[in-house]
């Protein structure tokens, strides 16, 4: 047995153990392609390792960040109604999936049914965050946007202090509110001098809780 083999037998929710199982695994430097917007749907990929990020993109190269997922998660199952795909998935980090193709997936759902079932509850959350994000770019100014994000960080405790897990750029906060990231950089200048955040190494630490307008 590999040692992917035994990880994923150790994967303890049932439903992603079953599909992870049903693939073969794929290795992604940090930085790669693991889905290409418009491409063939052929197979979805089960996150075993790494953290990805899904985008779409306009014909100038802008990007607009849909979501990120870390394992065990998996991603590019709205290729299932046989059309190109709708969105890219990079790996932020060095990052190992299981890849199932459609045949396998169809095995998998003939002998597991509760399977699909799941996948459509979690077909029903993420459209239920896809459509906040979108009002949220609709109906908030920039500020409000990144207020929510930077509210939104998943912390962890480091020297008495709780510091977003996640490193973020200017430019990757640019990309998730809908914004420039010289308004970006000015939004957060401000806040650090309110004494509202801290940053240190691309992380954020929450003081106090920002203002509800700026």
């Amino acid at each position: 047995m590999s040692d992917w083999e035994a990880a994923i037998r150790r994967i303890a929710d049932p439903v992603l153990r079953e599909l992870a199982a049903a693939g073969c695994i794929r290795h992604y430097p940090k930085g790669s392609l693991i889905i290409r917007e418009h491409d063939p749907g052929e197979a979805l990929y089960v996150l075993l390792r790494g953290r990805v990020r899904v985008y779409a993109s306009d014909g100038a190269g802008r990007q607009v960040t849909l979501e990120h997922f870390e394992p065990v998660s998996y991603v590019g199952e709205m290729a299932l109604d046989g059309r190109p795909r709708s969105a890219s998935v990079c790996a932020q980090e060095p990052s190992v999936c299981a890849e199932v193709g459609w045949v396998q997936l169809e095995a998998v759902l003939r002998e597991h049914p509760q399977v699909l079932l799941r996948m459509l509850l979690d077909l029903i959350g993420r459209q239920r965050r896809t459509t906040g994000n979108l009002k949220d770019l609709a109906l908030m100014d920039v500020y409000g946007r990144i207020a929510r994000l930077l509210r939104g960080l998943e912390t962890v405790e480091e020297d008495g202090a709780r510091w977003s897990r996640e490193r973020l750029t200017q430019q990757e906060i640019a990309r998730r509110v809908g914004a420039s990231r010289d308004m970006v950089g000015r939004i957060l200048k401000d806040l650090r001098a309110g004494g509202y955040i801290e940053q240190r190494a691309r992380r954020f630490r929450i003081l106090r809780g920002p203002p509800a307008r700026w």
